[in-house]
């Protein structure tokens, strides 16, 4: 979800794992009966490869009366990567898109030199209670495409690699993993992979798989090189090591990273640059109304931040 005022999370306990570099325990807040945990960026850890924010929402049952409802709002600089475990939202942008995101489905969108979007429960769904489980990420762009023209793209869960191997079932959203390749763009070197491990089953991350790797919990215990961690941890793994990852009672979890960007990135509200400069001329554009409209949903509007 693109926008949240959920706080930035404290980074988690040290941990005497060699393995891993960084372990983050994500902030949770109640969005009207959607918690959501917010797990990049922290503290300690701003970035892993392109990835600039992590948010994991629900899993949730929302009232009929407090469906989502995220207004429009305004991005520059990043690609959104929005994908579901349960329930549907409905995508409306600046460039005409309208899409009702479904299980298993990516939703790409490159907000480039800037999108304005909106995310909503789907009006026809909206008399019965609404399951709503998933991920919203972003992904920083890199120097030479921070202002591109914006794009959408969505590709369907049946488009999506799978791998099974001994009580392993790995989906290639982004990237490549283990000869496997999605068919998603990148516009940085990106790794993103759902993988669910049966009781006592365990995957190997190879050290090669990409510069920076990362996984988010997000269902059972997993043991890395004999720690154990709970639902909602991120772990960052340090670099050049191969990782193997055990599931004792099964397990959930999203694997992802890539290469790292080679310089700097500042993050404000819904913006993303490599300059300072270039995220205050899009606070000045979206607050005097210089940002495209949202065919469908232009009545309402997130305001840009005070502080």
């Amino acid at each position: 979800m693109s926008f949240y005022p959920c706080p930035d999370p404290n980074p988690g306990d040290a941990t005497a794992v060699d393995s891993i570099d960084t372990l983050i325990i994500p902030r949770t807040s109640d969005i009207g009966g959607l918690e959501v945990r917010r797990a990049l960026p922290s503290a300690k850890r701003r970035l892993v490869g392109p990835f600039i924010f992590f948010d994991r929402m629900g899993p949730a049952i929302l009232r009929p009366t407090n469906a989502l409802d995220v207004r429009p709002h305004p991005h520059i600089g990043l690609s959104t990567v929005t994908y579901l475990f349960d329930g549907n939202i409905r995508h409306r942008d600046s460039l005409g898109t309208e899409m009702v995101i479904r299980p298993g489905d990516v939703n790409l969108m490159t907000a480039g030199r800037g999108i304005v979007h909106s995310e909503r429960s789907p009006e026809e769904l909206r008399t019965e209670p609404l399951p709503l489980s998933g991920l919203q990420t972003w992904l920083a762009l890199p120097d030479h495409l921070e202002e591109i023209d914006p794009a959408f793209a969505n590709t369907g869960a049946d488009q999506l690699p799978i791998l099974h191997d001994n009580g392993m079932e790995a989906r290639v959203v982004m990237g490549s993993f283990h000869g496997m390749r999605s068919a998603v763009q990148q516009h940085a070197e990106t790794l993103y992979v759902d993988i669910r491990l049966k009781q006592g089953s365990h995957i190997q991350i190879p050290a090669n798989v990409a510069e920076e790797r990362a996984i988010y919990t997000l269902d059972g215990p997993v043991t890395v090189a004999g720690e154990t961690f709970p639902a909602d941890r991120l772990l960052v793994f340090r670099a050049g090591d191969e990782v193997v990852v055990h599931a004792p009672e099964g397990a959930h979890f999203m694997l992802f990273g890539g290469a790292a960007l080679p310089s700097q990135r500042y993050i404000w509200w819904n913006f993303v640059s490599s300059s300072k400069e270039r995220i205050e001329q899009a606070k000045e554009e979206w607050r005097s109304g210089r940002f495209d409209i949202v065919p469908g949903d232009a009545e309402e509007f997130i305001p840009l931040p005070e502080n």
